[in-house]
């Protein structure tokens, strides 16, 4: 299976080669934060999700003749909820929206035929920020693969659907895959489960991890977590960029295109 090439890593005649060689180039963009995730996990984690998610998914592009480059990720994002916790950068929701639509306009004007925002971040206000990025595009031109999507989320653990996943077994396991030398493993082991769903509380309108007794800036079960079900979780992940992927490009060659 071809591995994606890395978009910071090529020259530009190498660029400008597989722009040339007919089949759809697509820029897969991760969208992530600087954010605590419990004492065990990096303040990357969200990126890192999303890298991992990409390089699998980009494998499963080039088997079907969609040419995907691994676009250098945005790893700032707006994370307000981790406020009050070493580590918690946030940037607003319009520089981000700017920022982003910006990137997309740009990769679309170099003859990228697609830019899909890979986003593990899964803040509210962030998840708009990073949808209204694309809302102005041309049909089809740009995507957002994020698992808070109702028809993705179902698709994935118990605990994702839950809503006690920050930092939990959910996330703790998807690290163990995807970079697990920076997953702290003695402390995860010794955390006790803590069963608050961020979701829910989301929609009490609650702002702050803090006000939900995430005194450790997790919830879940991170002494669970598996690189097995990592490994299973990305692949769900990478299943999800594709479709997103997929669809965006047959919209973007309209309803007469072949299927």
């Amino acid at each position: 299976m071809q591995a994606a090439p890395r978009l910071a890593e090529l020259t530009t005649a190498e660029l400008a080669a597989l722009l040339a060689g007919g089949a759809p180039c697509v820029a897969l963009v991760p969208v992530g934060s600087v954010e605590p995730h419990g004492p065990h996990l990096p303040l990357g984690t969200d990126t890192l999700i999303g890298e991992a998610a990409a390089e699998r998914a980009g494998r499963r592009l080039w088997e079907r003749g969609v040419a995907a480059l691994l676009a250098p990720p945005v790893g700032y994002g707006v994370t307000d909820f981790a406020a009050g916790f070493a580590g918690a950068i946030s940037i607003p929701a319009p520089a981000l929206t700017a920022f982003l639509r910006a990137v997309a306009e740009a990769y679309l004007s170099a003859g990228l035929a697609h830019v899909c925002f890979i986003n593990n971040h899964l803040e509210p206000e962030h998840d708009r920020a990073v949808r209204a990025a694309v809302s102005d595009l041309p049909p089809g031109r740009g995507s957002v693969a994020c698992p808070l999507a109702r028809r993705w989320a179902r698709t994935l653990s118990a605990e994702f659907r839950s809503g006690a996943c920050h930092a939990g077994r959910y996330e703790t396991s998807l690290v163990l895959a995807a970079a697990p030398a920076l997953v702290r493993r003695d402390i995860a082991l010794a955390l006790p489960d803590l069963e608050v769903s961020l979701s829910a509380g989301i929609k009490a309108g609650v702002k702050r991890f803090s006000d939900l007794g995430m005194d450790a800036a997790y919830t879940g079960a991170p002494r669970e977590a598996s690189e097995d079900e990592g490994r299973a979780l990305l692949d769900l992940l990478a299943a999800m960029i594709v479709a997103e992927v997929e669809e965006g490009l047959s919209r973007a060659a309209g309803p007469d295109s072949a299927t």
